[in-house]
């Protein structure tokens, strides 16, 4: 049942989460075992979760000698065909002591463009999800290209939350809370609710690279929340550091409300 409320979060049936790079890969690799923990806690409870995780770049550029993030078409490519493996084995050592096995599923946008293909995915996660694996989800770097493209990973989760019906998507990302105009300006205040038919217009959000790393920004978080609001799920914007309040319902972060179908 879709989540109305925040606290909806601890009782929902189908989860979708999604976290970037920026908290996962690199120095923030150590973050993999808190955000696990919180998502098998959710497992536990019978919740059906799927993780949308950013980072195959980023994890390979190390293993390539790299000293930056790659421009290139080609050498990204590369880094994700490294990065991905690394990401997916991490994230598999981090589940085993709870008896969970994870399920990669790369997507690129014609998959779910084409009627066929997006059939056949909704039908993979759904077994998945039924077999009681965590299907972790990013985009295919390998094969997609500058011109197609998700464009970041947010809308993919609010793609993903569209295709599995899921009841609520949380996206993580480096602060609490989205705010009123950049948190380092003067006068920015934390949103608290966004409701289904606000008018946002009046607001600031980043939407450039946030750092070496990744893509994405509030901006980004914000189209999404507003997209996946739209087709009736709720959506929690915070930290990843409070990805375990979260997944419990706590009153944190930016919710966004469905809208009533």
């Amino acid at each position: 049942m879709t989540a109305r409320t925040r606290a909806d979060i601890a009782t929902a049936s189908r989860i979708v989460v999604k976290v970037g790079s920026s908290s996962i890969s690199g120095e923030s690799s150590w973050r993999i075992p808190m955000l696990v923990h919180a998502l098998a806690a959710a497992h536990a409870r019978g919740t059906e979760v799927v993780l949308v995780s950013s980072g195959a770049i980023a994890t390979g550029i190390p293993f390539l000698s790299l000293d930056a993030r790659p421009t290139d078409l080609a050498t990204q490519q590369a880094a994700a065909a490294v990065g991905q493996n690394i990401l997916v084995f991490r994230y598999q050592e981090a589940l085993r002591p709870f008896d969970i096995v994870a399920g990669q599923v790369l997507l690129t946008t014609g998959d779910l463009e084409n009627p066929t293909s997006r059939s056949n995915a909704r039908r993979a996660m759904d077994r998945l999800l039924g077999l009681r694996v965590l299907p972790i989800v990013n985009e295919n770097d390998t094969v997609a290209t500058q011109e197609i493209r998700f464009g970041d990973n947010d809308r993919l989760g609010a793609l993903v939350a569209e295709l599995i019906g899921a009841d609520a998507l949380v996206l993580l990302s480096d602060v609490e809370s989205l705010y009123t105009k950049p948190p380092s300006m003067p006068g920015a205040e934390p949103i608290d609710i966004v409701p289904a038919d606000a008018d946002l217009a009046g607001l600031e959000f980043g939407s450039t690279v946030v750092n070496s790393v990744g893509t994405g920004g509030a901006a980004t978080k914000v189209s999404a929340a507003r997209r996946a609001a739209a087709s009736g799920i709720g959506v929690l914007v915070t930290s990843t550091d409070l990805v375990d309040k979260a997944l419990t319902g706590a009153d944190i972060g930016t919710w966004f409300e469905p809208a009533l179908s």
